[in-house]
């Protein structure tokens, strides 16, 4: 009987031996990082900025991988598949992480189970822009007025259904009583150049995006969705200035990878990406992004995640938002 044993208690000793040495070797090849939403956008810009740091800190290269739709729950539902070693991750955001699962129908993973969830990297507040050859109003309260105007309601623009744009202007509908038609997007930047070209006159979207068109004239600002105003774009009242204080949204971002990553490659992760947070040259980009970044543990940024899921869930579920 303990010869029988004897390979068997050999076998399990060799596995418990590998598995720290494959953790302690990682990364040894290029990792993906995918982006939920195409090029352009806040998530996308901060994916690229976070790869390149983080190329330098791992000795690996880090790529990333555009997988937009379905308001990112596609992209997400990809990571999910992924085996859990490491070389496929996913910069997380509110949309495929809070927002999406909520209204789209078997999206085929758990916001919170199904991933492990990393490091926070930081949030970014909204602004409620409109095209000023198309809208005459120069305040929030002039908008809501044109709006309310117009014989059928305008069309508002958003980065995707269940994006917290699509948000954003729902919440802007119920506490102003002014119907506004959605008109969802696979993007943050396919939805400006249809807003630039006066094909939509209103659009909920991050403020880093639209800072250029607002200082050059093309784009009107109303608000920000922020209790300060942003240093980015200082002449921008809060929601609360423009007289819609309830109007409070933030789009954050984190980085995630499938359920079931090896603990140290979690820890080694959460490390070099605070330490990347951390460096004069990311705070300078996160700053021209208008990325307010705050430090979690990875335990801390977990129960984030939980308790933002249950929260935003909760709103989008209560304001009757779809995919449609």
């Amino acid at each position: 009987m303990r010869r029988l044993f004897l390979p068997l208690i050999a076998a399990i000793a060799c596995l418990l031996a590998v598995q720290p040495a494959t953790a302690q070797s990682w990364p040894t090849r290029p990792i993906r990082l995918v982006v939920v939403f195409p090029p352009g956008g806040s998530s996308d810009i901060v994916a690229r900025v976070l790869a390149d740091a983080l190329t330098a800190r791992l000795n690996q290269r880090v790529v990333v991988d555009n997988r937009p739709g379905a308001g990112g729950t596609l992209g997400a539902a990809h990571v999910v598949q992924q085996p859990a070693d490491g070389y496929t991750l996913m910069l997380s955001n509110t949309a495929p992480i809070t927002s999406s699962p909520p209204i789209y129908p078997n999206v085929g993973y758990d916001p919170v189970s199904g991933f492990s969830h990393i490091a926070y990297l930081g949030a970014t507040p909204l602004v409620v822009v409109a095209n000023r050859n198309v809208v005459p109003a120069t305040d929030l309260r002039g908008l809501i007025d044109w709006a309310r105007a117009q014989r059928t309601p305008p069309g508002f623009g958003s980065s995707g259904a269940g994006s917290v744009a699509h948000i954003a202007g729902t919440l802007f509908e119920r506490q102003t009583g002014v119907p506004l038609t959605h008109v969802p997007y696979r993007g943050s930047a396919p939805m400006q150049a249809d807003l630039l070209g006066g094909n939509i006159p209103i659009a909920f979207d991050t403020l880093p995006q639209n800072v250029d068109h607002i200082r050059e004239g093309r784009l009107r600002a109303f608000a920000v969705t922020a209790r300060a105003r942003e240093p980015m774009a200082p002449e921008v009242p809060t929601v609360a200035e423009a007289g819609l204080p309830g109007l409070l949204v933030e789009n954050w971002l984190g980085l995630s990878g499938p359920a079931g990553l090896p603990a140290p490659i979690v820890a080694r992760l959460h490390e070099e990406t605070l330490a990347a947070m951390a460096t004069p040259e990311m705070r300078r980009r996160l700053d021209e992004h208008g990325i307010r970044h705050r430090a979690m543990s990875q335990p801390e940024f977990a129960a984030f995640v939980a308790q933002d899921v249950q929260e935003i869930g909760g709103l989008v579920r209560s304001l009757g938002i779809s995919a449609q």
